[in-house]
């Protein structure tokens, strides 16, 4: 049986900064009078194996003490069950984080905020995407942005938002418009030449970049933001400003909105809170309150945040 309270901390951050943001963490917890079982297996799976043994074991909260990839993790063990997720973001690009307005890089602030919140109210409900049987909280990327994800991912440097700066450049020399079948909730197929669709139930990936910046994460929908054919030249305008959002105002990107998605594409692979979902073609869907999480705020309020 489980501690009343588990911290998800991955194999990888055991000896780095999960390690260490797991302790206040805890403390924060055990400060509220709650007892805290730590969670770790020797890979990934054994990792998820484990988070999901402690969610049927009756733990009370699950909380991913790390990056996305933590996330991503304890998602895959919490969804659709009644265990609330906190969340102590101290990964590289934290974007499930930003997205709910939680504290990023300060594991302290994160601890007593979802100690506070499980005291109070369990948890606010949070919207989450489902594609290929996998549960996803930011993005689904495909095209240019997945080609990038899977360069970045495979570089050890630079750390942050420079590792993806340099992956795209390099991606850019490769570049191709690629032809897309895009289903929506009408059924109509729709074909197209894109750079790049994005689908959204949170607004970034990548440490920041903002390239689902209107979607929600309360309201049923998927954002899909489609990067039209362009050129090297516009892509090298337009991606920059993904990072602050206004790359939507572009005469090239095009946003719909769908509770269900459809993709298609000769030679495209997915990618969904940073992890590799697999090739195209994939459905999204959005699962409206698929999670509790401890100390979300609205995705409106977030966002008003960030300024």
């Amino acid at each position: 049986m489980t501690g009343e309270i588990t911290l998800l901390v991955p194999p990888t951050a055991q000896r780095g900064r999960g390690a260490h943001a797991a302790r206040p963490a805890a403390s924060a917890f055990r400060a509220a009078g709650l007892s805290v079982t730590t969670v770790t297996g020797t890979d990934p799976a054994d990792t998820l194996r484990r988070a999901r043994a402690a969610v049927a074991a009756g733990t009370r909260a699950l909380i991913a003490v790390g990056g996305d990839g933590t996330v991503s993790l304890a998602l895959q063990a919490v969804a659709g069950t009644a265990t609330p997720l906190g969340v102590v973001a101290v990964g590289t690009g934290n974007d499930f984080a930003r997205t709910l307005g939680l504290p990023v890089r300060d594991p302290a602030a994160a601890g007593r905020l979802a100690a506070d919140a499980f005291a109070r109210d369990g948890g606010s409900p949070v919207d989450l995407g489902r594609a290929g049987g996998t549960w996803f909280g930011t993005v689904l990327a495909t095209g240019f942005d997945s080609r990038v994800n899977e360069r970045g991912n495979r570089m050890r440097w630079p750390r942050g938002r420079a590792r993806y700066d340099l992956a795209m450049l390099a991606e850019l020399a490769a570049f191709r418009p690629v032809p897309y079948r895009l289903t929506l909730d009408d059924g109509a197929e729709r074909e197209i030449e894109a750079t790049l669709v994005a689908v959204g139930n949170g607004s970034s990936y990548g440490g920041g970049m903002r390239v689902c910046a209107g979607a929600r994460t309360d309201d049923g929908l998927l954002d899909v933001t489609v990067v039209g054919r362009c050129s090297r030249t516009t892509l090298l305008t337009v991606f920059p400003r993904v990072y602050r959002g206004t790359h939507l105002g572009h005469p090239a990107v095009t946003v719909h909105r769908a509770a269900r998605v459809t993709l298609a594409a000769p030679g495209l692979t997915g990618w969904a809170d940073g992890e590799r979902l697999g090739p195209l073609p994939l459905t999204a869907v959005c699962v409206p309150g698929a999670v509790r999480v401890l100390g979300a705020r609205s995705t409106r309020e977030a966002h008003s945040k960030d300024g």
